[in-house]
């Protein structure tokens, strides 16, 4: 495949299936990546619609409601309770981590496709429990991982698999961001061990590259090992204010990340091989940019105007695409069970500081 034929078609869709109609949403938790994030992102869909807000109280989603021109407000009680279940198709679950299990639950015993984001919950074993329900009721569930519809990934994907960068033998991934400038509460969700699960930087930041890696190589972790530290005092409920592990994936293949909540915004991905490399950088921050090198080729493309909102919005019209055409999913739940299990297994290397085999 030529290089340029790839690039050419930068934003094209080619996961689409054609499938006709519209999917209703109920968004669950209403924090400012679904109220900036995701509602201007659905409102740019070509198959989904938000029709209810869910919300910790009537005013919240009330006045959220009647702010962006849907249709109905509901608590978390009256969503559990059936409220208004004949007025969405699908739910979008965006609570912090340790409330995803239950309005999972709740949407699978009411038949709704579920777009849950990641990770899939605080624990492995509550991450199972969530997989479970979804398939003991038989619902589309989809791990929201937006980075497999950015364009640059796919089309990353495409090179890769087409041979530009030959047989891999490297990965490089690494995500940081201040999370305390962006948000001062010492208090926060992210930083509280019973909310957030193992760990702050990994579970959030460092999902990206292990995750990424694994879409675009089509090569799941085997084993790892760690190390973490904390320091700052907001950070001392948690393990890994700042992380570096190396995962093994299958084929022999290291993947060396690095993450922190206290460092400055940095993302990355590179993957190099034995004819060329590929490398997004930035990479997981809605801006994604591909920069690519093999011999004497040296290429790069950067869309600015490709941000987190547009990323968004091909996430949940591929969701819409794949439920509304009755067509598998990927990532499904069970894939993001596993990276719940690497995640896992990289605080357990870490705390033991040996060598961690992946189950």
């Amino acid at each position: 495949m030529e290089t340029n034929t790839v690039l050419g078609r930068f934003e094209e869709r080619d996961w689409e299936t054609g499938a006709d109609g519209t999917l209703r949403f109920a968004l669950v938790g209403l924090g400012w990546w679904t109220v900036d994030v995701v509602l201007p992102a659905i409102e740019q869909t070509s198959h989904c619609e938000t029709t209810v807000l869910v919300s910790s109280t009537q005013e919240k989603a009330d006045r959220l409601a009647d702010k962006h021109g849907v249709e109905r407000g509901l608590t978390y009680d009256d969503f559990h309770d059936g409220a208004g279940v004949d007025a969405y198709d699908a739910v979008y679950v965006g609570t912090p981590n340790a409330f995803h299990l239950e309005y999972v639950e709740t949407a699978a015993e009411l038949g709704k496709a579920v777009l849950c984001e990641k990770p899939l919950e605080a624990t492995v074993e509550r991450a199972e429990r969530l997989v479970e329900a979804a398939e003991a009721a038989d619902i589309p569930l989809m791990t929201a991982y937006r980075m497999h519809t950015e364009p640059a990934v796919r089309r990353a994907k495409e090179l890769i698999d087409d041979g530009f960068i030959g047989e891999p033998t490297h990965v490089y991934g690494n995500n940081t961001q201040p999370i305390l400038e962006m948000n001062p509460d010492p208090d926060q969700w992210r930083l509280d061990s019973d909310v957030t699960g193992y760990g702050t930087s990994v579970m959030d930041l460092g999902i990206y590259p292990i995750n990424t890696a694994r879409f675009l190589l089509e090569r799941d972790p085997v084993a790892v090992t760690a190390r973490m530290s904390s320091s700052a005092a907001a950070f001392e409920d948690v393990p890994d204010q700042n992380a570096t592990f190396t995962l093994t994936l299958e084929g022999d293949l290291p993947l060396v990340c690095t993450t922190s909540q206290h460092a400055q915004t940095d993302t990355q991905l590179k993957i190099i091989g034995t004819e060329g490399s590929i490398e997004l950088a930035p990479a997981f921050h809605g801006e994604a940019t591909l920069h690519l090198s093999s011999g004497s080729l040296r290429a790069e493309i950067h869309d600015t105007e490709y941000g987190a909102v547009e990323e968004m919005r091909e996430e949940f019209d591929y969701f819409a695409d794949r439920v509304l055409g009755d067509e598998p999913i990927l990532p499904d739940g069970r894939h993001g069970l596993d990276d719940m299990r690497t995640i896992r297994a990289v605080h357990e290397a870490a705390e033991r500081d040996e060598r961690v085999d992946i189950e």
